[in-house]
């Protein structure tokens, strides 16, 4: 309140201002960037950085599966193709093995991709020392999509930082937010400084308005960004406060059968942004069908993973490459996943009530095997 206060008082209420201008630099602080560009959202960061790759009409570009679409319709948004490449196990997140086969082949028909949009999911940084290997060894520029990572760290470097580009997202349901709005990171100032001139309408340096490019309307306001500054000052209490709601959820039911968490890369920390799990049917003695629709019945609102994007109707005729022969991580992850309640207002009751309907929702197979 006190920032956006501050922007009412000082009559900064339309896009830019003292607080879009501190906001950008705390963001590049905490990850470590030399600059980042505060945005109306993170699609509109995730389209600005293919834009400034150069991403056009003819053109592929490779994007993890297991995610929601904001991270692909940009590609459609330039007139490019996405291929679509599928999770791993051990993250959930994009295979470097199909990532390898993906790039062999595009190699073979000359045709290299020129993006690999990378999504950490859930919170839960990719294996980024694999992917980039790949893409270097390819020359092939990486959009880090960490719109759900904010506060997550691979290897003690913090999420969105591995790539020319890294985008945040600051929806109202994420861990930090804005209520609408997003960042775009780089450490290349260069490429940041033409992120702000295309998201300000292209406007040219002249007292009329000129214009020599299509630009967008895409910069965050002062009122919105004064709400960021805020947030990202309990950012770190946001994380623990997951964090525990992770460990509280993985001590009561990980030991039920059948029951698989999302799981943690080593010497990584995911901000557990939601709590995910996968149900294994026949050992769980439930269908996840049947534990959302008793969630549902005790007003406790749970969902599926992510459909994958190679499954949509949109996106049907899109190649797609799956973790390896025979075997689609995601779309096992999709018809196995649920995301549990995980916001930072969860109360240890709230919790607890969750908890024991799942319990409920297993009674059978628990009582077998007690």
């Amino acid at each position: 309140m006190k920032y956006v206060l501050e922007a009412f008082q000082t009559n900064w209420i339309a896009p830019l201002g003292p607080n879009v201008d501190a906001f950008e630099k705390e963001i590049a602080s905490y990850v470590g960037v030399n600059d980042a560009v505060a945005v109306i959202s993170g699609t509109a960061a995730i389209h600005l950085a293919l834009s400034l790759l150069g991403v056009g009409k003819g053109d592929t570009v490779f994007c993890s599966t297991l995610t929601f679409i904001a991270s692909a319709n940009p590609i459609l948004y330039q007139g490019a193709e996405p291929v679509f490449i599928d999770s791993e196990p051990d993250t959930w997140n994009m295979s470097p093995e199909a990532l390898q086969n993906a790039l062999i082949d595009a190699l073979i028909q000359g045709k290299l991709p020129k993006a690999v949009i990378v999504v950490n999911l859930y919170g839960q940084s990719a294996k980024m020392d694999e992917i980039l290997e790949l893409c270097n060894h390819y020359g092939v520029p990486i959009i880090e999509d960490a719109a759900e990572s904010l506060g997550s760290f691979y290897k003690g470097k913090p999420s969105g930082t591995f790539g020319e580009f890294g985008i945040f997202s600051f929806n109202g349901n994420k861990i930090i937010t804005t209520s609408s709005g997003g960042m775009l990171v780089s450490n290349d100032t260069n490429k940041t400084k033409e992120a702000r001139f295309l998201a300000t309408q292209a406007r040219d340096q002249a007292v009329h308005y000129q214009h020599s490019r299509m630009g967008y309307n895409y910069r965050l306001s002062n009122i919105l960004a004064g709400i960021g500054r805020g947030q990202l000052e309990v950012l770190e209490e946001r994380v623990e406060s997951r964090r525990a709601t992770f460990e509280l959820y993985y001590d009561e039911l990980a030991q039920l059968p059948g029951v698989h968490f999302m799981p943690e890369l080593e010497n990584t920390r995911s901000n557990r942004w939601l709590t995910a799990l996968t149900i294994n049917e026949e050992e769980a003695g439930v269908t996840v069908q049947e534990l959302l629709s008793h969630l549902a019945d005790n007003n406790i609102e749970a969902r599926p993973v992510w459909k994958p994007l190679h499954l949509q109707p949109l996106f049907q005729s899109a190649a797609y490459y799956p973790h390896s022969n025979g075997e689609s991580i995601s779309d096992l992850l999709f018809n196995n996943g649920i995301c549990l309640p995980s916001g930072s207002n969860l109360t240890i009751e709230e919790q607890y009530r969750i908890i024991n309907i799942i319990k409920e929702s297993m009674k059978a197979v628990v009582e077998k095997l007690a």
